[in-house]
């Protein structure tokens, strides 16, 4: 049995994955913590296999005064927890990155790939690259670090933009029909990543994302369409939202351009439990929205 500590007690994708691994009834026990105070560092990690790190701050903030929080929470506690989790006799140490590394999504067509350099637009993606930067020298033969980079994460009960468009879908007749793609990855496919990463006692660096990638427009469509409602696409608004989304990014968010090369993607187990039809089918009919 596989014993996993996972960081970030209220994480979306840490407890998705507690629910998830209840699937495989005796083949996994975790206990879950928060970092929010000094307690944890009196915890044992001795007696676990797996620390899943996931407590950080996720959400992208333009505020200056945030700055010194992002580094301290997602780059310096990381490290810290890394530290313990090796000097403690942990085998495997997980830790959630992101896409952001890269920086934002693009107006033009913008594919990641393996010699893609990693360039924050911001102190959440540097924050976040400077952890990877920081626990990967700890690394040896008898701990193995493992570094998601992860695309958006949705599904049911998420954060972010993707209910932001969901509710878009339900309300709105209208929705800007512009060409562009997105890497996106639906929480039961990134569940299944974990487990085979865990069960595996994998290391490096890791690209995961559904098998499609998103055109949003089109997702939007249909959301509308499995909640009965009638949605008209159209690209009268596409010359404003070129122009705004080189002074607004948000538009770039919401429209822009972002996607892993897909062989980046590839691991030698599929993870691919879910399309991305059926993602979208899963994350609305069963929300109760």
């Amino acid at each position: 049995m596989k014993k996993i500590l996972i960081t970030g007690s209220k994480s979306y994708v840490g407890t998705s994955l507690q629910k998830w691994l209840r699937n495989y009834p005796g083949k996994y026990s975790i206990d879950s913590i928060s970092l929010r105070n000094d307690l944890w560092k009196k915890k044992d990690f001795s007696e676990y296999d797996v620390v899943l790190h996931m407590a950080g701050i996720a959400h992208v903030s333009s505020d200056p005064k945030m700055e010194e929080m992002y580094y301290k929470v997602n780059r310096d506690l990381t490290i810290e927890t890394a530290e313990k989790s090796k000097v403690e006799g942990v085998k495997q140490f997980i830790f959630m990155s992101s896409i952001i590394v890269y920086g934002e999504s693009s107006s033009n067509k913008r594919v990641i790939d393996k010699n893609t350099v990693p360039t924050p637009s911001n102190f959440y993606g540097n924050s976040k690259l400077q952890a990877e930067e920081g626990i990967k020298p700890l690394e040896n033969d008898k701990f193995k670090v493992a570094i998601l980079r992860p695309p958006m994460i949705y599904g049911r009960g998420s954060k972010g933009n993707y209910p932001k468009l969901a509710k878009v879908a339900r309300n709105l007749p209208v929705f800007p029909d512009i060409e562009n793609q997105r890497s996106m990855l639906h929480i039961n496919n990134i569940c299944e990543f974990i487990r085979l990463i865990i069960d595996n006692e994998d290391s490096g660096l890791f690209f995961p994302q559904n098998n499609e990638y998103v055109k949003t427009s089109e997702m939007v469509k249909l959301i509308a369409e499995l909640h009965g409602k009638s949605i008209s696409l159209t690209k009268i608004f596409n010359p404003i939202l070129r122009i705004m989304g080189i002074k607004f990014g948000l538009i770039n968010k919401v429209f822009g351009n972002l996607v892993y090369e897909k062989s980046m993607s590839n691991y030698k187990m599929d993870y691919q439990v879910i399309n991305f039809r059926e993602s979208i089918k899963l994350s609305e009919l069963e929300s109760g929205q």
